[in-house]
């Protein structure tokens, strides 16, 4: 393959890695497409990026958009993220290969394939081009189920991905010792979350873990990254339970700022619901080789975080699911070295922008051949079908 071309939305520092990735490997041969301006209040949050040569804005110029059209048929490969079908529809028709990357369609729960508008998007996006030469790098574990749901869209036809924020290389001894010192520094065992701080993220539900863990005489310090409309409600609860001695809040942080923080955990804690669809927190916590305790809704958590391997999974939801698993964790260094060891060794072996950019491209070339994936785990592997309710935890 020398020519792949990544249709989405904007560039962005989930994105960038990967594309670096990719322009490592095929040069001039690899375009970015971006077809709007980022949102100001991702912005905000330090998600822009000083777009690299390989970057084509649609929006900038008649020519830039005619330059992404032709690209859509003339590339080896294209990957089609969010942005509007026409790229790809003549590509479609004279069966060149595709790849859609796509977090879980359905997250909000089937009822949304019975809005007539919505309907007729899934219609058109997915059943109608599930035979054709479309296949699904899914970043969320729940991906293939939801396409299987849309009248058996893409059967065998999708893979496991992931958003690829930078990895970050560390030696894993120093890193376990920085962690201990942070905590012997803070005075006791640190647990970080970070992100927005609105309904979907459930942050109430670790306040309500904490203050589990207080009364049963746990010493610890909870550190909250991020904002949002939750805010006010969350300190407020904290209050109420009687943690503001344990809880400190902070502002949003730039993106390698807030991986500092990651670095200098032990535990970190990912509580959101099925509506989150893929959760790039896990992944980049685990890098820095937190302990990470994750809610069995993320999308990246059947695939990244391994019962007792890499990680520890809760029930979503639960307050008392999310407070067990804290509980092992303060009370075993041991326990949180171990996790945090096996998160930082999968990360650096598997899941991370190079191993994910040579996948593709080993992907594209066994379909090309007309023959399956080569991978049996992790990026580009065949993706199985998990259902919300893979995980069970017996509270």
């Amino acid at each position: 393959m020398k020519t792949l071309t990544f249709y989405s939305n904007y560039f962005n520092h989930h994105q960038k890695a990967l594309c670096d990735a990719f322009y490592a490997r095929l040069g001039e041969g690899f375009t970015f497409v971006e077809t709007m301006p980022i949102e100001d209040f991702r912005a905000g949050m330090g998600w822009g990026e000083d777009c690299p040569s390989y970057v084509l804005k649609t929006y900038e110029s008649p020519e830039n958009e005619e330059r992404a059209r032709q690209l859509g048929t003339a590339s080896d490969l294209v990957i089609m993220g969010t942005a509007p079908e026409y790229y790809i529809e003549p590509r479609l028709s004279i069966g060149k290969i595709v790849f859609r990357y796509s977090e879980r369609p359905l997250k909000e729960g089937f009822i949304k394939f019975f809005i007539p508008r919505l309907t007729k998007k899934y219609i058109h996006l997915h059943v109608r081009n599930r035979k054709k030469n479309i296949y699904i790098l899914g970043a969320s574990a729940f991906t293939s189920a939801d396409f299987k749901k849309m009248f058996g869209s893409y059967p065998g036809k999708c893979y496991k991905f992931a958003y690829f924020p930078r990895h970050i290389s560390y030696d894993p001894d120093e890193l376990m010792k920085r962690k201990l010192e942070s905590s012997r520094s803070a005075g006791a065992v640190t647990i970080l979350w970070e992100g927005r701080m609105i309904r979907l993220k459930r942050a109430d539900l670790l306040i309500k873990a904490a203050a589990e863990l207080d009364r049963k005489g746990y010493d610890f310090r909870l550190r909250l990254v991020g904002d949002g409309d939750q805010k006010e409600k969350l300190a407020a609860l904290c209050e109420k339970l009687g943690l503001l001695d344990k809880v400190t809040f902070e502002g949003f942080l730039k993106p390698d700022e807030a991986r500092e923080r990651m670095a200098d955990a032990e535990i970190y804690v990912m509580t959101s619901n099925f509506l989150e669809g893929w959760g790039s927190v896990i992944y980049e916590a685990e890098n820095a080789g937190c302990a990470v305790v994750a809610s069995h809704a993320c999308g990246a958590t059947p695939w990244l975080v391994r019962h007792d391997i890499t990680g520890l999974v809760f029930r979503s939801g639960s307050v008392r699911s999310l407070a067990d698993k804290l509980e092992r964790l303060i009370r075993s260094e041991e326990l949180r070295q171990r996790l945090g060891r096996g998160a930082y060794e999968q990360m650096r072996s598997m899941w991370n922008p190079e191993t994910a950019a040579d996948r593709v491209i080993g992907l594209y070339n066994a379909l090309e051949a007309g023959e399956g994936t080569p991978y049996e785990d992790g990026p580009c592997s065949l993706a199985e079908t998990v259902k919300n309710n893979w995980f069970y935890d017996k509270d």
